[in-house]
């Protein structure tokens, strides 16, 4: 195997180029979710060029297979992300986004074009690994139900049958040329919550006369938050968060309605379904105890994201071999979602995290926002480590580990 790693490593530096070409392509041309119509066809013709012989699937998901030796043996999974969230980018480069008001603010790019090069990498060793690699570039990471959802209700952990799915994820907390590894629970759940409370407005200097959605809507955000602080046990990460209130008045005019919106997240499932139900009884007895009435839509979202805790083990093993064991880090649970989490309820799964922050050259910012940017050395590292973590696995499942 020490031959194959370097041979991979080869191909990582020498393509490596090439994936900078396929990952600013992307950033200057993103999509938004379920609308991944170009990126589909530019990843389509990409597999092709390789001799692979992409599908279609979730309407804009690309899927493709890489056979090895005995292809029959034994199937895994590689999965990239394709959307774009609806953010205006502010950074001024070659590649800077040419659609208004959509950016690839989550590294989404960086995804598929990391599974681009793996997959180039895997295509040009298939003869010295054993079993069958199944490439899914997915559509809609960004927006309930979640494409995971989706390609999975399609049949793409099947036929064949789906034993192992890796994924990889940018992470602007980590220095470029580390990667970082959880084993068991690391990502939450999230929910929508969508509230509207509704009362009477009127003049803003007759208050004895109108239901106030104004007041009723305050005193139900903080009435929520003892769901967290009293029903919650403090051994389960949750959150409750409200960032958007609409109350359409002005200072002298309290409107009929106040709209709010937000998210719930967890890391335990049984929990999540009680917190909704919380949320559901506290918010619409608060409103109706002060005269008013409160309508309530929770939006079903992503499950908890779970990395099997031996298949991520060896991964980080494998990633240590390729990398050296101090380029490899240790994450903390992580309170954001993904819906790679609907993978991880299906087959064992390892979702990693991809260093590509470099202070030096001022690549420091988050993502979600209108100035993240990456050290593009990290895509030499993406598509190299995830080609050697394919098939060391596949290595591993067949000689035992």
């Amino acid at each position: 195997m020490a031959e194959l790693k370097q041979t991979i490593r080869q191909h990582a530096a020498q393509g490596a180029s090439k994936v900078i070409e396929y990952r600013r392509k992307l950033h200057a041309n993103p999509e938004l979710s379920f609308q991944e119509e170009q990126t589909a066809n530019f990843v389509t013709e990409c597999l092709q060029s390789f001799g692979l012989e992409p599908f279609s699937m979730a309407e804009t998901g690309v899927v493709a297979f890489i056979k090895g030796k005995q292809p029959e043996s034994k199937t895994l999974a590689l999965r990239a992300d394709m959307d774009a969230l609806p953010i205006q980018e502010l950074n001024e480069v070659s590649y800077k986004s040419r659609n208004e008001g959509v950016m690839h603010a989550c590294g989404h790019d960086v995804h598929t074009a990391s599974l681009l090069g793996a997959a180039s990498i895997l295509n040009q060793v298939k003869d010295q690994f054993t079993g069958t690699i199944k490439l899914i570039f997915q559509p809609g990471e960004e927006r309930i139900p979640g494409g995971a959802s989706i390609m999975i209700k399609e049949g793409v952990l099947e036929n064949p049958r789906v034993e192992n799915i890796i994924g990889q994820h940018v992470m602007p907390l980590i220095d470029v040329g580390k990667v970082g590894f959880r084993q068991g629970m690391y990502m939450a759940s999230a929910d929508e919550i969508y509230l509207t409370v509704k009362g009477v407005g009127g003049h803003g200097a007759m208050p004895e006369t109108l239901i106030d959605p104004v007041l009723i809507a305050s005193h139900i955000v903080v009435a929520l938050q003892q769901i967290i602080s009293r029903n919650s046990d403090p051994k389960i990460p949750s959150v409750l968060s409200f960032g958007k209130v609409i109350a359409d008045g002005a200072t002298n005019i309290i409107p009929n309605e106040v709209k709010l919106e937000g998210t719930f997240r967890t890391l335990n499932e049984e929990w999540r379904a009680k917190a909704k139900i919380l949320i559901n009884k506290i918010a619409k007895g608060t409103a109706e105890a002060m005269g008013g009435s409160c309508e309530v839509n929770i939006m079903h979202g992503f499950p908890y994201l779970e990395n099997h805790p031996e298949f991520t083990q060896r991964a980080k093993h494998h990633a240590e071999e390729y990398l050296g064991k101090e380029n490899v880090l240790d994450l903390d649970l992580w309170m954001a979602a993904e819906d790679f989490a609907f993978y991880s309820q299906q087959v064992d799964s390892c979702f990693y995290r991809l260093g590509v922050r470099n202070e030096a050259k001022g690549i420091t910012s988050s993502v979600h926002t209108p100035t993240f940017d990456i050290d593009e050395a990290a895509l030499e590292i993406g598509s190299g480590l995830m080609a050697w973590l394919a098939v060391k696995e596949l290595s591993e499942s067949k000689n035992g580990y």
